[in-house]
């Protein structure tokens, strides 16, 4: 589904996809099925593997997250919130990110991560009517995100 909003300024924009390596993944996988059909049906050895790469591709790509920072708000996939709600941000590398993700997490915490992206920012949101604590989101570049989101 494509993101819209009527906000003019974009002050950030990411978009998360599945790296190479997960597309590398996806052809292997897909390329296995011609060895598993081939001793039973030989055509199915090429057509199989075309069909299981379309479907795993059509997936992976559904996994493709939009972030989008504008002075109002921040999208992160089909959510939002007010930028007025947004008390700071916290760009994490590629340990405290796996500890915010794991030992660390708070099970109220709102997530959209992704295997694939090692790095995060810790967006933590004060409004008294949601219990969320922080979003916690997958971003490649993790100081540009945090830093268009301070005040």
């Amino acid at each position: 589904m494509a993101q819209t909003h009527t906000e003019p300024q974009v002050a950030y924009q990411e978009k998360v996809r599945p790296s190479v390596g997960a597309w590398v993944l996806v052809a292997i996988g897909a390329g296995s099925t011609a060895l598993m059909v081939l001793p039973v049906w030989t055509l199915g050895a090429f057509v199989l593997p075309v069909i299981t790469f379309a479907l795993l591709g059509w997936w992976m790509r559904s996994l493709t997250v939009t972030i989008i920072v504008t002075a109002q708000r921040l999208y992160v996939g089909e959510a939002h919130i007010d930028r007025a709600f947004i008390s700071g941000a916290l760009a994490l590398d590629t340990e405290a990110a796996r500890t915010a993700s794991g030992t660390g997490l708070d099970a109220r915490a709102f997530l959209v991560t992704r295997p694939w992206v090692k790095t995060s920012v810790r967006i933590d949101i004060d409004d008294v009517n949601d219990p969320t604590p922080y979003w916690l989101v997958s971003s490649r570049h993790p100081r540009e995100l945090a830093a268009a989101l301070q005040p």
